[in-house]
């Protein structure tokens, strides 16, 4: 019996990498997720998301879905959708 149910992670990488690459160059990261301007690192999580995959890549950001407000390097991925 075949799942109907979307991927979730699937779902969040897709919904940045379509608000981002309106304005920006978003690419494959060989570290995390993407790399926006050949400068950028992010990675695309749930709230429990951790930093620990990019925690030594210069500009680099954990976008987590299910949180209202930031800190450090971490973003809420909802942010993403006002650039569109």
């Amino acid at each position: 019996m075949m799942d109907n149910q979307a991927d979730i992670g699937n779902i969040r990488e897709t919904f940045f990498y379509n608000q981002v690459s309106q304005v920006y160059e978003v690419m494959a990261s060989p570290y995390s997720d993407f790399l926006v301007n050949g400068k950028f690192t992010f990675e695309v999580g749930g709230k429990s998301k951790k930093k620990k995959q990019i925690s030594n890549i210069e500009n680099s950001f954990v976008l987590k879905d299910d949180i209202e407000t930031g800190y450090e390097n971490v973003v809420p991925l909802w942010l993403f959708g006002f650039l569109y």
